[in-house]
């Protein structure tokens, strides 16, 4: 850290890359200042492309400050992308200490460990950006590239370490007029017009003072144009099917005991029962109250869709009420292994008919490392606290829609919601209307619970598809095409929710073709780098002949 290259990086771009965290984190949940979106990444450009003394401070009314070499641009977003995540996934910790098990300073060592680890990608953006720019210091050509990068790296984190928490483009889910561009680009279409305009105001800092007013007015009223879209509205959607969605309210950390078990599950039936048979009583009035589906959410109670004790009283449930009923429970398999019998246990959602008869199951297919299963076992078995609370499941293998009668639900778990790629499979494979089971309860009251909510209404914008979202505690809400929140129970309660919601067989352009817009960006990148270092190749060639 005090090594020459290091020293030789200038105070004011540390400021700017504090300036830059501290704008990342204030655009996602809780704070939720979306409107910052538009901003949050110029300072972080300015610092890499004016990062170290180049002489005299002022030529021609502009700061002398030159690009960050490779190695410094890569130091200053990986701060900005460490400082990012430890603000916006601080509820790690609690969640590795109160429920995994670990003493306060491993869960802080977890927490840090985890920043370090997915920071890096904030630091590959900023090395990228930095071997992006041209001949004799043109910022242009990194600056046209940096949208391009950044989406590149956004992909790369959904598909390599496998966690694309708060993309970008999250961040205007509510912005309906802007939003829907997901259904052609997927969210990263929406990340692509943020890093624009952020492009624009960190442009208007790096030219020559006389311009700067211009440029920088026009970039503004540009993200004022754009975030103004949060202003329009659509009308209401028509709904003419209703889901009784269930939230259980039950505490992460309940000790279980058979009293306990059989209480528990009697309350939850008979509140289904009770709730159902009211919405029927109101169906005279409205046909779309009509309760045709009870779902119940992911949850930390020991439901294994083999135990009689479990099964019997959801059948009985599905047969009183004459619906279908999703159950998020705990499915097992038997196994052969090394000649001896086993069980493969896996996080489940069960499907139950109006006669009481389990007729399918989804088994998670991406799974939460430290959450659901333990990587490298040996390097990281202090944190295996975590997975003997919840188990050591292992991952489904297919993504089809679960038949309910003549309606194909689309069901995914909790943590699958972040991954737009692997949703829109559901949809693509005939999903009528999409079930998101989850228990948030591991957040406590921190941001994550919206944060996961804003990223599950995304998923019902790229596919035009209605969201049942039934969680464990809060928010359990129906979510309409346009990701809005139709209707929701308060949090932190135990409740049942009549949830309006429509079928439909209609596949948007990025339900068909997946995230074919983020590899065109990671191909543009690629192919921008390689240009680059054919003319700095080209240019050394020149001087070798010239001298």
């Amino acid at each position: 850290m005090l090594s020459f290259p290091v020293r030789q990086i200038h105070p004011s771009a540390w400021l700017l890359v504090g300036l830059s965290s501290l704008l990342q984190v204030l655009i996602f949940p809780l704070p939720g200042l979306y409107v910052l979106s538009w901003v949050s990444f110029a300072p972080l450009m300015v610092a890499l492309l004016h990062a170290r003394p180049a002489g005299p401070l002022e030529i021609e009314g502009s700061v002398n400050l030159q690009v960050a070499k490779p190695g410094q641009a890569f130091l200053l977003a990986y701060t900005c992308g460490i400082l990012w995540y430890a603000g916006t996934c601080y509820w790690i910790y609690k969640t590795m200490h109160q429920y995994g098990g670990l003493n306060k300073p491993l869960a802080l060592l977890a927490l840090f460990l985890f920043c370090l680890y997915l920071g890096i990608y904030h630091g590959l953006f900023g090395l990228l950006l930095s071997l992006s720019v041209g001949p004799g210091r043109d910022n242009r050509r990194a600056l046209l590239a940096a949208p391009f990068l950044w989406v590149a790296v956004e992909l790369a984190r959904a598909r390599i370490t496998g966690f694309p928490w708060n993309l970008l483009g999250t961040a205007q889910v509510d912005n309906i007029s802007l939003s829907r561009i997901t259904m052609w680009t997927g969210v990263y279409g929406v990340s692509f017009e943020i890093m624009l305009v952020n492009v624009a105001v960190a442009a208007a800092f790096l030219v020559p003072k006389k311009k700067r007013s211009t440029l920088l007015v026009a970039s503004l009223t540009a993200a004022a144009v754009l975030q103004a879209g949060r202003l329009v509205d659509a009308s209401a959607l028509p709904a003419d099917h209703a889901a009784l969605l269930v939230q259980e309210n039950i505490p992460v950390d309940e000790t279980w005991t058979r009293d306990t078990f059989q209480r528990t599950l009697g309350e939850l039936t008979d509140l289904s029962v009770k709730a159902a048979a009211s919405s029927s009583t109101a169906a005279s009035v409205s046909a779309s109250a009509r309760v045709d589906l009870i779902v119940w959410p992911e949850s930390p109670a020991p439901f294994f869709s083999s135990d009689p004790l479990f099964r019997d009283p959801v059948s009985q449930m599905a047969r009183a009420t004459h619906t279908w009923v999703v159950t998020g429970a705990i499915g097992n398999i038997s196994a052969m292994q090394n000649g001896t019998s086993g069980s493969k246990v896996f996080n489940s959602a069960a499907l139950a008919s109006p006669s009481g008869e389990w007729t399918a199951r989804y088994d998670k297919v991406h799974l939460v490392p430290f959450g659901e299963y333990l990587p490298f076992p040996r390097l990281f078995a202090f944190a295996g606290g975590l997975t003997k609370e919840v188990g050591e499941f292992k991952a489904g293998k297919s993504r089809a829609p679960l038949l309910a009668g003549d309606t194909r639900l689309g069901i995914f778990i909790c943590y699958e919601s972040v991954f737009p790629d692997e949703v829109r499979q559901f949809a693509n494979q005939g999903a009528q209307v999409l079930v998101n089971l989850s228990n948030d309860g591991w957040y406590g009251d921190s941001g994550a619970y919206a944060q996961h909510l804003n990223q599950t209404r995304m998923r019902a914008i790229e596919n035009d598809r209605w969201i049942l979202s039934a969680t464990n505690t809060g928010v359990t809400a129906s979510i309409d095409p346009y990701g809005r929140i139709v209707t929701r129970l308060p949090r932190k309660a135990r409740g049942a929710l009549v949830a309006p919601y429509a079928l439909t067989s209609v596949t948007t352009f990025y339900t068909r073709h997946g995230d074919w817009f983020a590899w065109l960006c990671a191909i543009i990148s690629a192919g921008a780098l390689l240009t680059r270092f054919g003319l700095h190749m080209k240019s050394g060639k020149k001087a070798e002949a010239s001298s």
